[in-house]
């Protein structure tokens, strides 16, 4: 590709209106190619209208935890019971097209010399969280390419391994020669960090640099979706948050 700047998403999480300022955002950047790191779907109540999108943009998607139990019948013993009750609302408004969509993503993709994970590169399958220099020094181990981008803890972090691995928060990093990165993008649609705004990364791999960024959304219009779908108003609450 000659453009080599990515508008690379995470955890959407059925968030419609986080989804359309992080796309508007994005291409007011003059970004036109998006990439995703999981979780379309759950918590919030437009899994629709965020894979429809998803798809029409060809976005390169792998699959989140979400993703793969809403569009299964697999049990849901290892779940939150609130992000249970969501998993099955979402399993009945899914149509067809959405399911198919959802069950062949892979766990890991390649794209143009970088990686794409939602949670660990060893046993991505399994759906591990990486909150420290240990956990991520260990998918260090896995991790082929210079770097890798991935979600699942909706906390933007940035872990670097040259001579031992560290951790920080960033906005806008450099890439040094020879380190490698195992970088979190936040999340588009449920935000833990502390800020509500939504959260996306621009990877611009000529330039060599990731650049985090920060939208206000409609919050409000998420909540009142999340409470007319009756849903647990403890999911629209958090959102004011960031938690």
């Amino acid at each position: 590709m000659a453009d080599q700047r990515y508008a690379i998403l995470g955890d959407i999480h059925s968030n419609w209106a986080a989804l359309e300022a992080v796309l508007a955002d994005a291409k007011a950047q003059g970004v036109c190619q998006f990439l995703c790191v999981g979780d379309v779907v759950g918590y919030n109540a437009d899994p629709l209208r965020c894979l429809d999108k998803v798809m029409e943009l060809g976005c390169v998607t792998v699959m989140g935890n979400h993703d793969s139990y809403c569009s299964s019948d697999s049990p849901l013993d290892d779940f939150h019971p609130l992000a249970a009750e969501v998993v099955r609302w979402t399993r009945a408004q899914l149509k067809p097209a959405h399911v198919q969509f959802l069950r062949e993503l892979k766990y890991v993709r390649r794209v143009a010399g970088f990686t794409l994970v939602h949670s660990t590169l060893d046993m991505p399958e399994k759906w591990g969280y990486v909150f420290d220099t240990l956990e991520a020094d260990a998918n260090f181990n896995y991790q082929s390419t210079a770097v890798c981008f991935h979600g699942h803890t909706h906390v933007p972090v940035v872990f670097e391994r040259q001579k031992s691995v560290r951790r920080s928060h960033f906005t806008k990093l450099k890439l040094e020669m020879g380190a490698r990165y195992f970088i979190n993008v936040g999340s588009v649609g449920q935000p833990r960090d502390g800020d509500p705004r939504a959260a996306y990364v621009i990877y611009d791999a000529a330039g060599k640099t990731v650049e985090l960024r920060r939208l206000p959304y409609d919050v409000e219009a998420t909540q009142a979706g999340i409470r007319d779908a009756g849903l647990p108003d403890r999911l629209a609450r958090r959102l004011m948050f960031g938690k």
